[in-house]
């Protein structure tokens, strides 16, 4: 479900004070939410309840699926690493030479950066 709002439905608090009966009839038969306003500045968005309990679930379900993804790519990349451990596909650091590591990689980091800003 997808919701835009217009500039037609964007409405002044006071005048939805003074209206409220109208805009919350307009609001049920569009099922278009309704921006209020408060000196010229978006502050309130008023939408139909089964609406936006709509968007609620629909980002829950997201989340879910969001979560349950990112755990199989997780999943994914542990079993590649374990498939790399089992063939030797592996440098064994000490301190010395992973100093030396974290140096060279914070080196190409600044080198990139360096790049990036050079028009």
């Amino acid at each position: 479900m997808e919701v835009k709002i217009n500039l037609e439905n964007i409405q002044t608090l006071t005048d939805f004070k003074r209206n409220a009966k109208d805009y919350v009839e307009k609001i049920k038969l569009t099922k278009s939410p309704l921006v209020l306003t408060v000196n010229g500045k978006a502050e309130v968005v008023v939408q139909e309840a089964q609406a936006f309990q709509e968007v609620m679930d629909k980002l829950e379900r997201l989340e879910e699926e969001l979560k349950t993804l990112k755990l199989e790519i997780l999943r994914r990349e542990i079993a590649i690493g374990i498939e790399q451990l089992d063939r030797g596909e592996y440098t064994e650091y000490d301190e010395e030479s992973l100093s030396t590591f974290f140096e060279d990689i914070k080196a190409r980091g600044r080198k990139r950066l360096e790049d990036s800003n050079t028009p």
